[in-house]
């Protein structure tokens, strides 16, 4: 049985890292370009992030690849070198887990950006093919578990999960974006989420990014409500931003996420870390708060 399933088996909290963009654009990260060509062009910048993510306590890194299908990556001068892209990534989180024992590495899967058909361009099957390439080359990197994250509509993210299950029996999580409170910019309903994923055999489910950690609470209530004790995962953003001289701000202090990740252990949750405004230092707090 893989490392993952078989911590959460044994009733072990872990903890997950913060975010990659925000703090990438902290590091340097320039306007304009993609998180992703950094993994070809900046390798060291990457592995720093995720060295001080494992240094602070997370138990579980990402990959650098949130936009690594390569129908995100089109305009991308890496475009015709994805699956090269994802494998470095893994890689490279890989040497960043290596500096503590036990760090397992999740292979970071997002949106394409595209709508599905009817009300946009994306097939199911070209979305089935494009993330089971995705998958496929995390997987031959090295990566321990799939995370398809921030995800708002159902027919994207069957697609996900269907692609990855094609190429791989890595576990899965899937974890949704609710960014209208406690529904998804679609709609979907925590509840109706869960249920889908349930039957579909994600091995976790989750909720990331969103809106407010009192929101994120709510999410997490309605998720445990259906089946206590079933995995779940949960990242949210430190807050929501606001802007100062064009950057985007979040306020949210690492003690209060610490807080909240507490709330959400409480409530179910089993892996915890957070998504967008959150540092190595929010990291370390939620660490402190859920491991003592």
């Amino acid at each position: 049985m893989y490392k993952f399933l078989q911590r959460l088996q044994a009733g072990e909290v872990l903890v997950a890292d913060g975010a990659t963009g925000t703090n990438l654009q902290k590091m340097g990260l320039k306007a304009g370009t993609i998180p992703e060509e950094l993994v070809i062009d900046q390798p060291d910048l990457i592995l720093k992030l995720e060295s001080a993510f494992v240094a602070a306590g997370s138990d579980i890194i990402l990959t650098c690849t949130f936009g690594g299908t390569r129908l995100r990556m089109k305009e991308s001068k890496y475009a015709h070198r994805t699956k090269e892209v994802n494998q470095r990534a893994a890689e490279l989180a890989r040497q960043a887990a290596s500096a503590r024992q036990d760090v397992l590495v999740g292979g970071s899967i997002g949106p394409t950006g595209l709508l599905m058909k009817p009300l946009g361009p994306l097939s199911p099957e070209e979305a089935v093919a494009v993330y089971a390439e995705q998958a496929q080359a995390l997987a031959e990197g090295g990566v321990d578990l799939l995370v398809i994250e921030t995800m708002f509509a159902f027919e994207e993210a069957d697609a996900a999960l269907e692609g990855a299950r094609s190429v791989t029996d890595l576990p899965v999580v899937v974890s949704f974006s609710y960014d209208r409170g406690v529904r998804t910019m679609m709609g979907v309903k925590p509840a109706d989420m869960f249920k889908r994923y349930r039957e579909k055999g994600a091995d976790v489910i989750g909720a990331n990014c969103g809106t407010t950690l009192e929101n994120m609470e709510k999410i997490i209530q309605e998720y445990a409500a259906i089946e206590a004790g079933f995995p779940l995962w949960v990242k949210p953003n430190a807050g929501l931003p606001r802007l100062e001289n064009g950057q985007s701000v979040y306020d949210v202090t690492p003690e209060t996420m610490g807080e909240f990740a507490r709330k959400y252990i409480t409530l179910g949750a089993r892996i915890v870390g957070g998504c967008c405004g959150s540092s190595p230092e929010h990291v370390a707090a939620i660490a402190k708060a859920v491991k003592g």
